[in-house]
């Protein structure tokens, strides 16, 4: 691993010097590209029993659909130098806002901070392009974990829902990362 982790508040927004996305064990994690190295390790990520009716059972479900969907792109999201996890991003036209979705912390993982990291890490680089101004996400109702790790990070229920998932949604402010 090379390279400095950056620092952001917990809104994803930087702080000055450098910003830590690093994980409870001090693993830097960071947001790969999916590629031919990578792509077995991300497929194989599988959440722990619990959570299987929340998300997929493995990240290759959702690496299909990123590639399948034409909607979807898919992030490896790595702590160190190890594959963790799998966490995609789609921009809606129609609605303006970018959407974070199909994120799997590998079971073995889990409790580290290592989705915390990712889902800032993946804020970060939304806020910075230039057409975000809200970023959304869903979860189940009774994903009581993971609502709670949205609204640590500012994420706010907006009142609708995407099948049968709470939709939030974060303000990005105009001059974040622009």
């Amino acid at each position: 691993m090379s390279g400095a982790c950056a620092r952001l508040d917990r809104r994803g927004e930087r702080t000055g010097g450098t910003v830590d996305f690093s994980d409870r064990r001090g693993r830097c994690v960071v947001l790969d590209e999916v590629t031919d190295e990578n792509w077995r390790a991300v497929a194989d990520v599988a959440p722990a029993d619990d959570q299987r009716r929340f998300v997929a059972a493995l990240g290759a479900r959702y690496l299909l659909l990123s590639l399948r969907g034409g909607v979807w792109n898919s992030l490896a999201i790595r702590a160190g130098d190890s594959v963790v996890g799998h966490v995609m991003w789609a921009y809606d036209e129609e609605g303006g806002a970018h959407w974070i979705g199909g994120m799997i912390v590998d079971a073995a993982e889990q409790g580290r901070g290592v989705g915390r990291a990712a889902v800032r890490a993946l804020i970060g680089r939304l806020a910075a392009l230039p057409s975000c101004r809200e970023i959304r996400l869903s979860y189940h109702p009774e994903n009581a974990p993971a609502a709670r790790l949205y609204a640590e990070l500012g994420f706010a229920p907006t009142g609708d829902f995407e099948d049968e998932e709470v939709v939030a949604a974060l303000a990005v402010p105009p001059t974040a990362g622009r």
